[in-house]
């Protein structure tokens, strides 16, 4: 099944030393352009302070998003990975990469249908390298359950800082809803006391403002793995300047914006029944309606920093993600069956000798 195009990307840009020419590169220790051959700071100036980030009508921009509001800030090109399928933005110059998500040589030209609307902010990388390897070497050692030979190569060495696409979504809810509230109360059967349940009907409303609900654009990283590691702190948003990508891949998003809106929607709606179930009076309740009136639906695109390493154990591939503006960790790993077996077995030995 072939891709659905996506609605929007990120574009880079290359920001040129002043002291050797070659590029400069985000560096997250120190907060500014760095260039990585000769270590001169540049003093380009960000683009934070040009006011609050701006969210978006949803309805409006589904409906109306033309043309001039797509397209790159720079000369990128994209290339799709046929292993993971992650779809990455690279400057146009640069050949002879891996995939950043899997390491896999395996990436195809990608050609977008549509050129993509810019991203109107992002969060920049504030956790260093350094500080990420280091904690990735101590999670390692720390998972006593995977096997001995896993622990012994802490394969930081494939550590990889990218920028992920993400959206955000607001919304202003009134939800009206009634229900039956059930009370328990109990009588006496012979010998025993059974509980009963009194039905009373039960209404209300809630009043709600949901905040920057965040949903993944990516399909590199499994949202589990994600969902580990958030959340992204959105109030840190700063706006969308090219220099703080340079050095850094960026990948295209691939859940587009029709279907996030729809992620986001179910997301709010389980939040808001369990908002509405918790102001139903008694012990139980049944026959739950809801009639929510939505308004204000709004969005952003956002691109969030992580660290990624992707690594094979055998022949079963693993991953790592770091969110590089918190530091908050996830990740998959092996686990050693014959020390599963053994603690099994050393469960079974205790509760045969607490129970003598």
């Amino acid at each position: 099944m072939s891709t659905p195009p996506p609605l929007e990307i990120a574009a880079l840009h290359k920001h040129l030393c002043v002291a050797c020419g070659a590029q400069a590169e985000w560096n997250a220790a120190k907060q500014r352009l760095v260039c990585p051959f000769c270590g001169h700071e540049s003093q380009y100036a960000f683009s934070e302070g040009a006011g609050p980030i701006e969210e978006l009508d949803l309805e409006r921009t589904l409906r109306e998003a033309t043309d001039d509001q797509r397209g790159w800030q720079a000369d990128t090109r994209s290339v799709q990975c046929r292993s993971c399928q992650a779809v990455m933005v690279y400057d146009a110059a640069r050949v002879g990469q891996n995939c950043e998500f899997c390491g896999s040589p395996a990436l195809l030209a990608y050609e977008s249908i549509k050129p993509p609307i810019t991203p109107s902010s992002l969060l920049p990388f504030r956790i260093s390298e350094s500080q990420v390897r280091e904690t990735v070497r101590h999670w390692f050692s720390s998972k006593w359950l995977a096997p001995n030979g896993f622990k012994r190569k802490a394969m930081v060495d494939t550590l990889h800082g990218l920028y992920i696409p993400y959206w955000t979504f607001d919304a202003r809810v009134h939800c009206p809803w009634h229900a039956e509230a059930g009370h328990y109360y109990y009588v006496q059967q012979g010998n025993n006391r059974v509980r009963r349940v009194r039905w009373e009907p039960a209404a209300g409303r809630v009043d709600h403002f949901f905040d920057d609900t965040l949903i993944p654009g990516t399909r590199g990283i499994e949202h589990g793995l994600l969902h580990q590691v958030e959340p992204f702190p959105t109030t840190d948003l700063v706006a969308y300047d090219t220099g703080y990508l340079s050095g850094h891949v960026v990948e295209q998003y691939q859940i587009v914006l029709v279907d996030a809106a729809e992620q986001a929607l179910a997301a709010m709606h389980e939040t808001l029944r369990a908002m509405c179930i918790q102001q139903i009076p008694g012990d139980t309740y049944q026959g739950l309606v809801m009639s929510p009136q939505w308004s204000g639906r709004t969005f952003k695109h956002v691109l969030v920093p992580v660290y990624v390493m992707t690594y094979m154990y055998r022949t079963k591939a693993y991953q790592v993600v770091v969110n590089a503006s918190t530091g908050r960790m996830g990740g998959t790993y092996p686990l050693s069956w014959i020390k599963i077996g053994l603690l099994i077995a050393l469960t079974l030995i205790i509760l045969m000798i607490v129970n003598r």
